[in-house]
């Protein structure tokens, strides 16, 4: 039996960048390097500090670490999210806090206390069209405009689909294999398998590829568990009805989509074109219900 608590639902990026294994350590080594530019070569100058499950479930963040001054946090997103500045700066409260204490310093005190330069990245693999990388501010969600530069937290987005950042990709291979691994999900989803089906045919193909050094076969079981969780959970996530329509309309549209799949009289082209909803919102809706009617 492996060390993977069935009781915490990690998302799978997660499971491969942020535990505390000698495979995770290099694998985070190179994702930094790539990311940066750089060619540290040992893994344990990176000094793992995730929060899990801060305040509530959804505020679970990725992979956090410190090296060179720097507090670097990644986290993985399938679902567009214009609210990752504001979740940055929760994490790095917490994240700051426990360097604080760590290091027995007193926030009261009159001497200014350095802390380690935060840099927040956001690797967004979802459905909805994304431009290479961009730049979330905090600003941005306040009421009133505040003066330039005060109070100001950044979230730097980073596509991670298959065709976006080609030479990120090109220099991470552990996060080349697990673009491919979710590629090749959707791929079996959007060809209408069932997604229980679909998952464990995307697991054998990254076995059979001898994705991320085997880990597909060592922890089969553990991989298929929290891909179809984080499915369930994406899926019901509200943010899955926010792109810049109202959840109602949406919800209505999805209503129909459903009972038009029921029936089995249209074409996924023709719900398409009478629900206004893409193909892909139908095919994870078929994938998602109608295929376990």
């Amino acid at each position: 039996m492996s060390n993977y608590q069935k009781k915490f639902k990690d998302r799978l990026f997660t499971f491969i960048f942020g535990r505390d294994s000698e495979q995770s350590k290099r694998w985070r080594l190179d994702l930094y390097n790539a990311l940066n530019g750089t060619h540290y070569t040992d893994p344990d100058a990176l000094k793992i500090n995730t929060i899990e499950n801060v305040i509530y479930i959804s505020m679970h963040n990725d992979v956090s670490f410190i090296v060179d001054n720097e507090m670097n946090l990644y986290e993985q997103q399938s679902s567009f999210n214009p609210n990752m500045p504001l979740r940055g700066l929760l994490y790095f409260s917490q994240l700051y806090n426990a360097h604080i204490k760590s290091r027995g310093e007193n926030i009261l005190s009159s001497r200014k206390i350095m802390l380690p330069t935060p840099k927040y990245v956001v690797f967004y693999n979802g459905l909805k069209e994304a431009q290479e990388t961009w730049k979330m501010r905090l600003s941005d969600s306040f009421k009133k405009n505040p003066e330039p530069g005060d109070f100001e937290w950044t979230a730097t987005a980073i596509n991670i689909n298959r065709d976006h950042n080609k030479e990120l990709q090109k220099n991470c291979k552990p996060l080349y294999d697990y673009i491919s691994f979710v590629a090749k999900t959707r791929e079996n989803l959007f060809s209408g398998t069932h997604k229980q089906e679909a998952f464990e045919k995307a697991v054998d193909w990254a076995i059979n590829q001898n994705l991320l050094e085997g880990l597909f076969k060592k922890y089969r079981a553990e991989v298929l568990d929290m891909i179809l969780t984080e499915y369930d959970e994406d899926f019901n996530n509200k943010t899955w009805y926010e792109d810049g329509v109202e959840d109602g309309i949406l919800k209505g549209k999805l209503e129909d989509a459903e009972k038009l799949l029921k029936m089995k009289i249209l074409s996924l082209e023709q719900i398409s074109e009478v629900t206004n909803l893409s193909i892909e919102q139908i095919q994870e809706l078929q994938n998602k219900g109608v295929l376990n009617a």
